[in-house]
């Protein structure tokens, strides 16, 4: 029950990760059908490591930011952040890419928690990406859908509310 030391599973997360979130993006960048130099922004979210993504060789001047250990509303966060950063830097296009792997929940049955079983049958490796921008070049982008807001809020009871809404 839970073996492998915690720096065996990061020792793999340092790589695979990087890996994931590259694959995602290289997807990303050609349906957008637009050189990755015109990316500004670099939105990079993970809850499995701490290493910023360096294998896509994007431009020294592209500002990174990094979303550690957001959990499930992830997604909103950074969504709400790439829509705030594109809105306020004209002519901006941020590559938005969430990567997880979950292996560190991972470890072999022991017969008693159950929860360890769900987590397995819920959550997986994987990632995505997105350019995000505002004011679309005429002829040339074309967007899938406009990002009207996307909020993250706790309410009294201290619940956390994530919403994304789109059109």
């Amino acid at each position: 029950y839970m073996a492998p030391s915690l720096d065996a599973c990061q020792d793999i997360v340092v790589v695979e990760v990087p890996k994931l979130g590259k694959e995602a993006a290289q997807k990303a960048i050609k349906k957008w059908r637009q050189p990755k130099s015109k990316i500004t922004h670099l939105v990079f979210c993970t809850t499995s490591g701490v290493d910023m993504p360096k294998l896509l060789g994007l431009r020294p001047s592209v500002k990174g930011f990094m979303m550690y250990q957001q959990g499930c509303f992830a997604g909103g966060t950074v969504l709400r952040m790439a829509k705030d950063l594109a809105e306020n830097n004209a002519g901006a296009r941020d590559l938005v890419v969430c990567a997880e792997i979950t292996n560190i929940m991972f470890w072999g049955p022991n017969g008693s928690p159950l929860d360890s079983l769900i987590e397995r049958l819920l959550f997986g490796d994987g990632a995505a990406a997105v350019i995000v921008g505002s004011d679309p070049v005429v002829g040339v982008e074309r967007p899938l859908f406009q990002l009207v807001s996307a909020a993250v809020a706790v309410d009294g009871g201290g619940e956390v509310e994530a919403v994304v809404k789109g059109r």
